[in-house]
């Protein structure tokens, strides 16, 4: 019967008048007619009148090779067919007829039907208002559902569960709304639709394609869809999702809490509903963890929950570090430790037929579960859960903790492949809760060094006042290498310090210690800024290439430092400054304004060959000097110019006192989160009273001497400092009779009274003194020997037209002014 067999198809041969010339057996299986009844007819006969709008070209009736017409057959009936004419060509291209194939339109070979029937995939068919028109065998198991049972009813009807979404908050779209979507817009879609079956304890999901069936008119007349089950590659897919979001998410801050915290929130809820994290306290307080197995057997662990993490609101808050827990001998998490295995806890056993129901995808063979795995503990039902990852925590072979992958609702069983991510998170979460401890300890001893270098307080002296802040980076960067000093100088000046080691770190901590000795020790030369500076590039030339190593590692120097080095001096108010590379500082009146700077900064220490430029200003009394590293104005939002604007407005803000003018300054500039530390060391400037200084010019003649003695005792005695005037007549007989044998005129007598007593003799020589021994009939040599012992310090200074040798004696507080 031709209805049992495959559809049959028709070849018919017409000449080109039309006429049909021959006739196949598939055209009388398909219309009826026999070879008798069509050859030498037009083939105009087998349409149905009146004739369609398309045709095969040649016979009046449209231009197209290919139509779908509908055709007469023997017994009266019509038969839609899909027509397809072939010419026929001549030697000379001269067309001789045409073959035409007919097939039915909306027919399918036997063994099509077969096919469809047979597909793994799930194939079904529905009409625009969403009831079922057809369903293959696949589909209907997926249903639950025969054809039979759902024919003319409506999807939402038989199956109202997948109205439901799953995952609320992966926004996931029904699946009848898509098919409504596509039965409303005629435009197909793709989607992936995540649900559990009726009866079912794991979540399917079913990768569909939805498409509209259009008519020869183009108008939609049915909705097809085809899906497959790709429950397994989804959620291996997800298993990398939550390892990508784990590698971009877990060790973002060098925090041991914060660490702790990441791996606890990452795996919930697309994995589990609760994560808890168990360190040891020497890990909070990064210093090494226990080493080898840290507890003796039987002995109760003792850790603190660093983080915890739930589904439930009320116990997702995140716990203080403070939080102890303990772990009893032989317990899951006691033994996880001590083997350094980890082990998976379920509350159900094997299914029906001895199968574990451990969910979809090769993960369910036990086969695939590593030894000892899992243990089936009705137990952990009483607290809630489903089931329980234990994994040690454990990094370059240190066993740092515990942590807990727990499910609480969910009825899915893990999986094999839940233990590999689970031991994944745990494995990426131990480097970096290592690496947040081993930070931990170098930045609390670099910033212990760091502290230690820095001024423990800042000296006495009358010139100026100071204050001074310095703050490292916030949690999670390196401490870095920002200095300050303030060091005292001869004639009652002060030099005022800061700068700057490039790098972070116990390496930034060092040389940035051995720059402030070093500027220390250059500051006692008295040399002018410019040459300091000098002197100091030299130095860390010379260390960079000490450092310099032959192999593979090449320690960064003190290259990348800068330095502000100033003198201020309050007898004349003049301040000197020169810079290698740090910004200038900000100098403001007390009216507010603000005093430039004409001086351009020098390049930074260890580049070489390069000058550095001093300039030499006049303050007036009380100025404002505020002298800072570039962490304190560096921002990524503004640039330097602003932030320096910002600074000054911080600096204007009116306060008691310098100590709440820094506070002020530091909250106004600097962020919560910074980036780089930084220091600022705020002077205000005094100026010395003229009646506490008195200075003489001396003629170049040793019958002068008598009279510069004179001249000092007197201005002492003035002063009501009778109790120098002794080794003040002494000392100044030595220096002025040194000056006067051995320098060059003009030679001047200088006496200032601060917090001590300062002589000072200046001459036109640059030959500096120098004690010496003298023997016993020596004549000479025991001078400069004689000012050392009765005085509290001496020494030479050089300036631009000469030296000048000074020496101090301290007086009683009583005395100062």
């Amino acid at each position: 019967m031709a209805d049992k067999q495959d559809a049959p198809t028709a070849a018919v041969m017409v000449g080109p008048d039309g006429m049909v010339s021959g006739w196949s057996e598939g055209g009388r299986l398909l219309l009826g007619w026999t070879a008798e009844d069509t050859v030498g007819r037009p083939v105009t006969d087998l349409l149905v009148d009146p004739p369609p709008p398309r045709f095969p070209e040649g016979y009046g009736v449209g231009p197209d090779p290919t139509g779908f017409i509908p055709l007469r057959h023997r017994d009266g009936s019509t038969v839609d067919a899909v027509v397809t004419a072939h010419p026929l060509h001549g030697p000379d291209e001269r067309v001789l007829g045409h073959v035409v194939t007919i097939q039915r339109w909306g027919r399918r070979p036997v063994i099509a039907d077969r096919a469809f029937e047979q597909c793994p995939f799930a194939l079904g068919v529905y009409d625009p208002e969403l009831r079922f028109l057809w369903i293959n065998a696949s589909s209907g198991r997926v249903i639950a559902h025969s054809e039979e049972q759902v024919l003319g009813r409506k999807y939402r009807e038989v199956l109202p569960e997948t109205d439901r979404t799953l995952f609320p908050e992966r926004d996931d779209k029904p699946y009848t709304d898509a098919v409504a979507q596509v039965a409303r817009t005629g435009e197909p879609t793709r989607l992936i639709t995540v649900f559990r079956p009726r009866g079912s304890d794991y979540a399917n999901a079913w990768a569909t394609s939805i498409w509209p069936v259009r008519d020869a008119e183009g108008r939609v007349r049915a909705i097809a869809n085809w899906g497959f089950d790709m429950s397994a590659e989804y959620w291996a897919r997800q298993r990398l999702l939550i390892l990508n979001q784990a590698s971009g998410g877990i060790g973002r801050t060098l925090d041991v809490i914060g660490t702790a915290q990441e791996l606890a929130t990452t795996p919930v809820p697309g994995f589990v509903d609760l994560v808890s994290v168990d360190l040891f306290d020497e890990v909070l307080r990064g210093e090494e963890p226990p080493s080898g197995f840290p507890f003796a057997p039987g002995e109760t662990i003792r850790l603190t929950r660093a983080a915890q993490h739930s589904t439930k609101a009320d116990a997702g808050q995140a716990p203080t570090a403070t939080t102890a827990v303990t772990h009893a001998p032989g317990s899951v998490a006691a033994r996880c430790m001590a083997a350094g295995r980890s082990t998976v806890e379920l509350s159900a056993g094997p299914g029906q037929g001895g199968e574990w129901a451990f969910g979809p995808g090769l993960a369910a063979d036990p086969a695939h579960w590593p030894p000892g795995n899992p243990v089936i503990d009705e137990s952990i039902a009483e607290d809630g859960l489903t089931g329980r990852i234990t994994v040690p925590l454990r990094a370059r072979g240190a066993l740092l903790g515990v942590v807990a992958f727990s499910r609480v609702d969910r009825p899915e069983a893990f999986t094999a492949d839940d233990l590999i991510l689970a031991e994944e998170l745990t494995a990426k979460a131990a480097v970096a809760i290592d690496n947040a401890r081993r930070y931990s300890r170098e930045r609390t001893t670099a910033l212990t060094l760091q502290r230690a270098l820095l001024p423990q307080g800042l000296p006495v002296q009358e010139a100026v006042e100071v204050a001074s802040r310095y703050l490292p980076g916030g949690h999670g960067t390196e401490v870095g290498g920002d200095w300050f000093d303030v060091i005292p100088l001869s004639g009652a000046r002060v030099a005022l310090v800061v700068g700057d080691v490039v790098g972070h770190g116990l390496h930034a901590s060092a040389s940035m210690g051995r720059l402030r000795t070093a500027v220390r020790t250059l500051a006692d030369v008295d040399l002018p800024p410019d040459e300091l500076l000098t002197h100091l590039d030299d130095l860390v030339l010379h260390l960079a290439g000490d450092l310099r190593s032959t192999g593979d590692f090449q320690p960064t120097g003190e290259s990348g430092a800068t330095c502000l080095y100033t003198v201020y001096d309050p007898v004349s108010r003049h301040l000197t400054l020169a810079s290698a590379g740090h910004p200038l500082p900000l100098i403001i009146s007390q009216d507010g304004t603000r005093t430039p700077v004409p001086v351009h900064p020098g390049p930074p220490l260890g580049i070489g060959g390069l000058p550095f430029e001093a300039t030499e200003l006049e303050l007036p009394e009380g100025s404002l000097l505020a002298l800072y590293t570039d962490g304190l104005v560096e921002s990524r939002e503004r640039d330097v110019d602003q932030r320096t604007a910002e600074l000054q407005r911080a600096l204007n803000h009116p306060a008691t006192s310098l100590e709440t003018l820094c506070d002020t300054v530091m909250d106004a500039m600097l962020p919560q989160r910074r980036t780089d530390d930084a220091a600022l060391l705020l002077v205000r400037t005094h100026a010395l009273h003229p009646h506490h200084v008195a200075d003489w010019d001396v003629e170049p003649d040793t019958a002068q001497v008598p009279r510069a003695r004179k001249l000092a005792v007197g201005q002492v005695d003035a002063w009501g400092l009778e109790e120098a005037a002794f080794v003040t007549e002494l000392v100044v007989s030595e220096l002025v009779t040194n000056a006067i044998r051995y320098g060059e005129p003009p030679i001047r007598l200088r006496l200032i009274r601060d917090t001590s007593l300062i002589c000072e003799v200046s001459d036109a020589s640059n030959t500096a003194p120098h004690l010496r021994r003298a023997r016993a009939f020596d004549e000479g040599g025991r001078g400069l020997l004689l000012v050392a012992q009765l005085t509290q310090g001496w020494g030479t200074r050089h300036t631009t037209d000469g030296k000048t040798i000074w020496c101090a004696q301290t007086l009683p507080r009583a005395e100062r002014h």
